[in-house]
């Protein structure tokens, strides 16, 4: 993560404000999104950036992985 503070911060913040104007984002868009993208965080990974969100059926490569006898655990976010 950056660390941004005084002018550099400012500018960004007006950068960040004028393409959202540009393409008629607003701040209730943005918060929605952020929230979907918080639901849709993923609870395991892998080495190779393969990621699952506990939904539905277990993917491929964490049943290999349990079935090689690693523990889902050790792939937990």
């Amino acid at each position: 993560m950056f660390d941004l503070d005084g002018e550099a911060r400012e500018r960004l913040i007006v950068w960040i404000r004028r393409r959202m104007d540009e393409f008629g984002i607003t701040l209730e868009e943005l918060e929605a999104s952020s929230a979907a993208d918080a639901q849709k965080a993923p609870m395991y990974r892998d080495a190779y950036g393969n990621t699952w969100d506990g939904q539905g059926e277990r993917p491929e490569w964490l049943t290999r992985a349990v079935n090689a006898g690693q523990n889902m655990e050790h792939f937990r976010c």
